[in-house]
């Protein structure tokens, strides 16, 4: 019975004959096709859709003030007013984690590490935002200054995961402490999409860091840095008092 049915759906695909085009056809529109929908039953049906978008968002607000935000709150070792979760973190490991004020995680976040030393932190400033699919590994320190950005998929790594060394590698040995050094993202940072800040990076105040770079060398204040290996393309950004006031 499998193989007759494989046998006729192979046919329907290939169209062998008129009638097994007229088939493809039929079931091409039934898999596009749309409902027909009256206007007049388009005013009741953006009501139904803006309500289930309410109860929605409604049942995913309840479910992290009473969950996912008590749960986060009492794995850190501090977290000041305001924060705002979608999801509720992964975390893997025992890293110690230090929340500010108004920190928000908007999306899946992930943060791990390993057992290489005792006390690896985690430690985000007042105001960090975090997009979605962002992940940490932190096995000595990763610090976020106030204000800084971080847009969806970013990756941020102390260490490089696996040792330097051939024959420890293959032995399956961790990184050796020496080897792993702390990240520092200085506040009004920007950090684009899908970048990877390596071991030992420092990103400057108010720097930009571009769509997809990979970064392994410290970048200077107020500057804008892109690519793999990332390098600085633009110096010299305007301050914060240095910003153009907006007109009333």
């Amino acid at each position: 019975m499998n193989k007759l049915i494989e046998r006729f759906t192979l046919k329907i695909k290939r169209a062998e004959t008129p009638f097994y085009a007229a088939l493809k056809r039929f079931a091409q529109n039934i898999i596009s096709g749309n409902l027909p929908l009256p206007r007049f039953l388009y005013p009741l049906l953006r009501l139904v859709f803006s309500l289930q978008r309410a109860i929605r968002n409604s049942f995913q607000w309840a479910v992290t003030f009473f969950f996912r935000s008590p749960l986060f709150r009492s794995r850190c070792e501090s977290v000041g007013k305001g924060l705002r979760l979608t999801c509720l973190p992964e975390i893997n490991g025992h890293v110690k984690i230090w929340i500010g004020d108004n920190v928000n995680f908007f999306g899946v976040v992930g943060i791990y590490s390993g057992a290489i030393l005792d006390e690896p932190k985690l430690i985000f400033g007042n105001r960090v935002d975090i997009g979605h699919n962002v992940q940490f590994v932190v096995n000595r320190e990763i610090v976020f200054e106030d204000d800084v950005n971080v847009a969806t998929g970013a990756r941020f790594m102390d260490s490089d995961a696996h040792p330097r060394d051939t024959a420890e590698r293959i032995a399956d040995r961790p990184p050796h402490p020496d080897e792993i050094k702390p990240v520092r993202i200085c506040r009004y940072a920007w950090i684009g999409q899908n970048s990877f800040i390596l071991k030992g990076v420092t990103i400057g105040e108010g720097a930009i860091i571009g769509v997809n770079s990979v970064v392994v060398t410290d970048i200077p204040p107020y500057s804008v840095a892109m690519g793999n290996p990332a390098r600085v393309v633009v110096k010299n950004l305007a301050r914060p008092s240095e910003a153009p006031v907006k007109p009333d």
